[in-house]
């Protein structure tokens, strides 16, 4: 079944009109309010059509009908106009996101703040992280016969401590020189690229201490890959309340649950391989996350430099804002980019 423009201009509509209002909507309102230039029976049996197209569905308590996912996913491809942000939103955001305060943390506080407040939906960003992490160096620390502390510094300037328990852990000059050939091996190297063959000789270099090079090396991989101290923040969580699709408390439950779920929302976000920028947006069922399956998701990276990368999502309604949303989105991306590159273009002139 084809759709001809008057079966796209209904649809059109019943999305327009159940964004504003959250109110199923029948023939006989699209006909008075939207202006077709067709009688109630035609759109009534477009209607019927877009039904069957999986694009429309009717709630059991109305005789009007709704977007499904499937009828959201058409519109955002294929349909949506873009928007222009007006001059009051350009505004806010000029104020709200300032280029006077170089610290990071910051900054993604002040954007997730007014994205949540220019929107009115939750607005979770995560800190910039590298893309390739490329170790700068290990430098092992004796605690005792039995425990070393590893302080491990990426080129990033992250500092990560860990402490290894071995039963076969070196002394003194030995310690040093088993740090010494580890660093020789790993710094300047991006942690995917380090030479498999050169770890088999570190390891043949210190045979007493194998296990104990070994159990280095494995931490050094984990506690770089960890996303375990990526910092997320969160804004406008309880703006979700105000709509009536989440009036249903167990439903208002499972979304503050998902909130609440560090790992997996860092997942939803996006790809660590995707570094680019353009905005994205998952609808309804193409959430992973079950308790997101009546929410969407609009999304995109910002950058710092070349290798390092944050992502920023916007989760409302299914029936969101389509094109407000990725106004805004977009506009801050330019934004936080800008700010970025200024921020990087200070440390490069130190």
């Amino acid at each position: 079944m084809l759709l001809n423009d008057r079966k796209l201009k209904i649809l059109e509509a019943i999305i327009t009109d159940y964004i504003e209002n959250a109110e199923p909507i029948g023939s006989r309102t699209i006909a008075k309010k939207y202006n077709l230039g067709i009688s109630p029976a035609t759109i009534r049996n477009e209607m019927s059509d877009l039904e069957e197209l999986g694009l429309i569905e009717q709630p059991h308590t109305s005789a009007g009908r709704i977007p499904s996912d499937k009828g959201y996913r058409l519109y955002v491809d294929n349909m949506m106009r873009s928007r222009e942000l007006t001059g009051e939103e350009t505004e806010f955001l000029k104020n709200a996101i300032s280029f006077n305060v170089g610290q990071i943390d910051y900054i993604m506080q002040q954007t997730a703040r007014a994205l949540a407040m220019l929107t009115n939906y939750t607005t979770v960003i995560t800190e910039p992280t590298s893309k390739k992490t490329v170790l700068k160096k290990i430098q092992l620390v004796s605690l005792d016969e039995q425990s070393v502390v590893a302080v491990i510094i990426t080129e990033d300037k992250t500092v990560k401590n860990t402490v290894i328990r071995s039963t076969d852990v070196p002394e003194g000059d030995r310690l040093t020189k088993i740090n010494a050939r580890i660093n020789s091996v790993i710094t300047g190297v991006e942690l995917e690229a380090i030479d498999k063959d050169n770890v088999a000789r570190l390891l043949t270099d210190f045979p007493e201490n194998r296990a104990f090079v070994t159990e280095v090396l494995k931490v050094a991989f984990k506690t770089v890959k960890s996303s375990e101290n990526l910092r997320l923040y969160t804004s406008g969580a309880k703006n979700l309340l105000g709509f009536p699709e989440f009036s249903d408390i167990e439903k208002a439950k499972g979304i503050f649950r998902a909130l609440d779920e560090k790992d997996l929302l860092i997942t939803v976000l996006g790809d660590d391989n995707d570094s680019r920028d353009s905005v994205k947006i998952q609808i309804g069922d193409e959430n992973n996350m079950e308790e997101l399956k009546n929410c969407s998701i609009v999304k995109a990276n910002y950058k710092v430099g070349n290798s390092s990368f944050g992502r920023i999502g916007i989760i409302g309604p299914t029936r969101m804002n389509y094109s407000q949303t990725v106004s805004v989105l977009s506009s801050i991306i330019r934004r936080i980019n800008h700010i970025m590159a200024d921020m990087e273009d200070g440390d490069n002139d130190e």
